[in-house]
C-alpha cells in the first residue's frame, strides 16, 4: 500500500471553499449530541480531537509531551454533505454553542458541479437586490380633492372576479318593471365567474409539500372561507388532491391543476360524479417563472405511499414532466383543445384558464385567449418566483419581471377594449420581502385582478429557514430540516398543521387591513383600483417610463 503523504490532502475542500462554516464554542458546549443528531444533511459530527502538549512542571521543569483526548463537533468537507446553513443546529442548542456562519466569500459552485450536471437548488433566486414591485409607491392620497376612507371603521369589500366578465351588451339581462332580470332564456354562453379574494395561495402540490404543510394550508383557508369570511383560494399544483377531498364541500375552495404531467388527474376525472361541489377553478400549466421552458420533476425519494397512490404512479419513481403538454402544439390548438375539454369536463360551470411564464410571448399567448369566449384569465409567473427544485441557471438567469408583463398585457387589453373582460393573474415574488399586501396593490393598480403567493406562505406560516443567501434551500433533496417540503415522517412531524393553519389565517387578516390602509387614502372602499396606474410612483426614471407610471424624486 502507498504511505500516505501531506500531499494526498491536496485535493480536499477546505472549509474556505462551503457556503456556511459552523462556528463551534468548546466552552460552551456539553456534548449534549442534539445538533448532530437534528442536521438535515449530516453536516456535522461527534469527533474525537487528540491534542499535543509540552508540559514543565516541578522545581527543574523538565519538559514532557502530554497527549490529551477532547470530543468535539466537527464540520464535515466531504462534498455531498456540505452546511446548507439552515440553522437547526443552532434551534435545539441549549447553551449557544453553535451556528452556522455566512461566508460570502465561498465559491462552492464550481464543486457541485459533478458528472456534467449543473448545480440544482431548491428555493427562490439569489438576488438581494430589490425587485422592481417592491421600489413602487403609492403617490395618489386622497385628502383635500377627494373624500379619504377610514381603513380602520369604513366598511370594505375587497374582491375579484375568477372568469371572463362579458361586455354590459353581451349580458343576458332586461328590465321588467323597472327592475333588473337575468333573461334565462338568453341563446348566449355565459362564462362561470367566481368571487375570491384577490391574493391566492399559488400553486404548491401534495408531494412538493408535506403531508403536515398542506394540510395546514388546505384548513386555513377553509377556516378562511368558512369563519372569516374571505373568500380565499389555493392552487393544488401538478399532484392531484386527497380523494376524500376532492369528494368534500371544501373543493370549491380549490383551484385544481393539471400540467404537462397529468400526475394525479386519473383520481379526480374519476371523482367527477361523486363530487359535491366544483372546484374554484382549472388551471392549465404550461410553464413556471421560476424556471421558465423547463419541466417539473419529485425526486423518487419524495414519491412515498401516499403520493404515488394519489398521483398514480409507482413508488419510489422519479417523476418528470415534460416541458411542454406533449399533444399540444401550437398556442391556437392549446387554447382550443385544452380550455374547451376541461371547461365541458364540468359542464362550462368552472372558469378554466393557462398559467404561462413570464416572457416576451406573454402578449401573444393573451390576444389569442382574448378572442376565446371559454377563456376565463391568464395567469403570468414572472421570474422571482420560488420552486422546489430548478437549475441555477434557470432561477438566476432566466425568466421575464412580472411588472413588465403584467403591464405590457393590461394596457395591450386596453387598447383592444377588453380590459375589464379578462383577468390577469400576476405571481413570481409576491411578499419577496415580506410586504406581500404592498406588492399585491402594486400589481393591482399596474393592471392584475389577483396575484398568487407561494414562497411568502412558507416563510410565513411555517418559518422557512431559506433566504435569498442560497441558505438551506433543501426543497428539491427531501430533507427540509422545517418539515416543509418533505415526506419523510421524522421530518414532517416537527411541523403542527394546527399551527401552519392559524398563521395562514393571521396573515390574510394582516394583509387584509394593510390593503385597506393602502385603499382607503384612495377612496377605493367596494371595487379594487385595477389599472389605476396614477396611483403609481418610483423613484427609477427608466422604471416610470418603461411601466407609464409617474416618476418621483
Amino acid at each position: 500500500m502507498k504511505p500516505a503523504t501531506k500531499l494526498d490532502n491536496n485535493h480536499e475542500l477546505s472549509l474556505k471553499e462551503f457556503p456556511y462554516i459552523i462556528r463551534w464554542r468548546d466552552d460552551r458546549c456539553t456534548r449534549c449530541g442534539r445538533c448532530t443528531a437534528v442536521c438535515p444533511v449530516n453536516a456535522i459530527e461527534p469527533s474525537p480531537h487528540v491534542q499535543r502538549k509540552v508540559l514543565s512542571e516541578g522545581v527543574i521543569p523538565n519538559p514532557k509531551a502530554n497527549r490529551e483526548i477532547t470530543h468535539m463537533v466537527r464540520q464535515v468537507r466531504d462534498i455531498d454533505r456540505y452546511c446548507t446553513g439552515c440553522g437547526t443546529c443552532a434551534l435545539v442548542c441549549p447553551n449557544e454553542a453553535i451556528e452556522p456562519e455566512h461566508n460570502p466569500q465561498h465559491k462552492f459552485l464550481f464543486f457541485k458541479n459533478k458528472g456534467g450536471a449543473p448545480a440544482r437548488r431548491g428555493g427562490r433566486r439569489n438576488d438581494p437586490a430589490p425587485s422592481t414591485v417592491d421600489q413602487l409607491k403609492f403617490v395618489r392620497i386622497s385628502m383635500l380633492t377627494d373624500p379619504a376612507l377610514d381603513a380602520g371603521r369604513h366598511e370594505f369589500r375587497i374582491r375579484t372576479l375568477l372568469g371572463r366578465n362579458l361586455p354590459a351588451e353581451d349580458l343576458p339581462l332586461k328590465t321588467r318593471g323597472g327592475r333588473l332580470t337575468v333573461d334565462k332564456k338568453a341563446d348566449r354562453f355565459i362564462p362561470p365567474v367566481r368571487e375570491i379574494y384577490p391574493i391566492r395561495i399559488g400553486s404548491m402540490s401534495v408531494g412538493a409539500l408535506s403531508p403536515h404543510m398542506w394540510e395546514g394550508l388546505a384548513m386555513g383557508v377553509a377556516y378562511l372561507n368558512e369563519v372569516e369570511n374571505m373568500p380565499v383560494v389555493m392552487c393544488t399544483g401538478e399532484g392531484g388532491m386527497p380523494p376524500r377531498l376532492l369528494k368534500s364541500r371544501f373543493a370549491k375552495y380549490f383551484i385544481l391543476q393539471i400540467a404537462s404531467g397529468y400526475f394525479g388527474w386519473d383520481e379526480i376525472v374519476h371523482a367527477i360524479p361523486e363530487m359535491t361541489e366544483d372546484p374554484a377553478g382549472i388551471e392549465i400549466k404550461y410553464g413556471q417563472g421560476a424556471k421558465p421552458g423547463d419541466g417539473g420533476l419529485l425526486m423518487a425519494y419524495k414519491v412515498l405511499k401516499l403520493i404515488a397512490r394519489i398521483r398514480g404512479v409507482p413508488e419510489f419513481v422519479d417523476l418528470a414532466s415534460p416541458p411542454t403538454h406533449q399533444t399540444k402544439y401550437s398556442i391556437e390548438e392549446a387554447v382550443a383543445k385544452m380550455i374547451q375539454s376541461m371547461s365541458m369536463a364540468w359542464g362550462f360551470r368552472v372558469p378554466v384558464y393557462p398559467k404561462i411564464s413570464g416572457t416576451t410571448t406573454a402578449l401573444a399567448v393573451l390576444n389569442n385567449l382574448a378572442r376565446n369566449p371559454y377563456a376565463a384569465a391568464l395567469c403570468i409567473d414572472g421570474e422571482d418566483g420560488g420552486t422546489g427544485a430548478a437549475y441555477n441557471v434557470s432561477m438566476d438567469k432566466m425568466g421575464h419581471p412580472i411588472a413588465a408583463n403584467i403591464r405590457d398585457c393590461y394596457l395591450d387589453l386596453v387598447a383592444q377594449g377588453k380590459q375589464n373582460e379578462l383577468p390577469l393573474i400576476a405571481a413570481g415574488g409576491m411578499g419577496k420581502t415580506g410586504a406581500l399586501a404592498a406588492n399585491a396593490a402594486a400589481m393591482i393598480m399596474l393592471g392584475a385582478s389577483a396575484v398568487d403567493t407561494g414562497k411568502y406562505m412558507m416563510q410565513a406560516a411555517a418559518q422557512c429557514f431559506g433566504d435569498e443567501h442560497n441558505r438551506c434551500n433543501l426543497c428539491n433533496t427531501g430533507r427540509c430540516p422545517r418539515g416543509i417540503t418533505t415526506q419523510d415522517p421524522k421530518l414532517y412531524r416537527r411541523l403542527d398543521p394546527d399551527v401552519v393553519a392559524e398563521r395562514v389565517v393571521e396573515v390574510y387578516k394582516s394583509a387584509d387591513m394593510e390593503l385597506r390602509k393602502i385603499f382607503a387614502p384612495m377612496g377605493r372602499s367596494t371595487e379594487l383600483p385595477i389599472g389605476m396606474s396614477d396611483g403609481l410612483g418610483v423613484g427609477n426614471a427608466e422604471i416610470a417610463e418603461r411601466l407609464k407610471i409617474k416618476h418621483v424624486v
